[in-house]
């Protein structure tokens, strides 16, 4: 039975939330701490501080696929920055900031701030984005919930909104083109490397393989065509539009391969979440549950991941920064640990294991969830892609994935130990 996305839309509205954004939202209400204007970045690098984003985890985004589409081009992307937990967007010439907040049991939650100043109702600027620049600072900034995001982000999941990391086909002034599916192409981990990225800009090295970025499709009567050319291998954006006005002059291809897994993982969580508490009221059948928690742990472990022709290289620092968030073991293994030769990290187990959303999942799905990945990385299960072919999961990585979750992982079944060696 499926919890319907409007019920579930209402119901986040109206249960108290625990999230990042929320929670500093409150700590501004109170008083207990202020946001510290900068210039036309207006409050966005202070927000980014209490938040913990870095600026190396800049996105680009060229196509028209925001609640301020109207506003960007590729002559004026779209920026995002994200952590585990929050993604934080900025138009230019717009004072409104978009953010999107992980709470522990809630699951997705969407925010604006704006930061101009706001204008009498006869004002002809009234009701039109403005920026800082033109208005001025708030003096008070808030948090504002947004139920309207629903009507893109509710029909990535059956049960719960979710993330969306898409490739489109964006006309020269950036309008996103329908295909036969829809406006957009989600893509993960395992969409395959040609078909990444359209409406996006992607600096960084991938050798001879070739994406969908720094392109648009320029001919009417053939609207899926990109215009591929110089659009690879690129490593600076200068010549497409004033780098000037972002916070990094780079849309990382590192940064996006990053998101890309992070928005399918979080997805997930948030699906079998919002079906387990579905079920404490109206009792889904086992074996539906049981799939979800199948679906959700073969995505943790990357089976299907999409293998790289090519070594990939970042032009940002993200690729330092990301892995030195850690947790480590007693050895020095991280699950943020980087691989890019021919895989997107050394050791295939999601990072977002460790996210306050993880463990916000009702007891009895996080149950199933260490039962099977416990299965898994002990070589109980070797079917539906844990066979370690091509050596995704041979039996040296499942040790090495265990042993880096017994040392960093709080809260492991008491069953959760290390397997002796053969």
């Amino acid at each position: 039975m499926a919890l319907p996305m409007a019920s579930a839309l209402s119901a986040q509205t109206t249960r108290p939330v625990n999230d990042p954004v929320g929670k500093l939202n409150h700590e501004l209400a109170a008083g207990e701490m202020e946001l510290e204007g900068q210039g036309d970045w207006g409050y966005a690098r202070s927000l980014m501080e209490h938040l913990d984003l870095y600026p190396d985890s800049q996105v680009l985004v060229l196509s028209k696929t925001s609640l301020q589409a109207t506003l960007i081009s590729p002559q004026k992307p779209r920026a995002l920055y994200f952590n585990d937990d929050v993604m934080m967007g900025i138009v230019q010439d717009s004072g409104l900031l978009e953010f999107t907040s992980l709470d522990p049991t809630e699951g997705l939650l969407f925010y604006t701030l704006d930061q101009a100043a706001p204008v009498g109702d006869d004002d002809p600027a009234a009701g039109s984005p403005a920026s800082v620049k033109d208005r001025g600072l708030v003096t008070e900034p808030r948090f504002v919930r947004r139920s309207d995001c629903g009507s893109c982000h509710g029909p990535v999941n059956q049960y719960a909104p979710g993330l969306i990391v898409a490739t489109s086909f964006p006309a020269p002034t950036g309008t996103a083109r329908h295909t036969a599916d829809g406006i957009f192409q989600l893509t993960d981990h395992r969409t395959p490397f040609e078909e990444r990225w359209g409406g996006f800009y992607v600096t960084g090295t991938h050798g001879e393989i070739t994406h969908r970025g720094n392109a648009v499709a320029p001919d009417l009567e053939h609207p899926y065509v990109l215009d591929t050319a110089d659009t690879g291998n690129i490593t600076s954006l200068e010549d497409r539009f004033d780098v000037t006005k972002y916070l990094e002059s780079t849309g990382d291809i590192v940064a996006l391969m990053t998101l890309g897994h992070q928005t399918g993982m979080i997805n997930l969580l948030n699906s079998v979440g919002a079906q387990f508490r579905a079920s404490e009221t109206f009792p889904l059948p086992e074996a539906e549950l049981a799939a979800e928690v199948d679906r959700l742990v073969s995505y943790m472990l990357f089976v299907g991941e999409a293998r790289l022709g090519s070594p990939i290289g970042g032009v940002s620092t993200f690729s330092e920064t990301f892995p030195a968030r850690g947790p480590f073991d007693s050895q020095g293994l991280s699950l943020r640990a980087f691989d890019l030769q021919t895989r997107l990290f050394q050791y295939p187990l999601s990072y977002m294991i460790y996210s306050a959303r993880f463990d916000g999942l009702p007891q009895s799905a996080r149950d199933q969830i260490y039962r099977r990945l416990y299965e898994v990385l002990t070589g109980s299960v070797t079917d539906g892609g844990y066979d370690g072919d091509d050596d995704e999961l041979d039996a040296a990585r499942r040790r090495d994935l265990l042993e880096i979750l017994v040392d960093t992982k709080p809260g492991l079944p008491e069953y959760f130990t290390l397997a002796p060696q053969p």
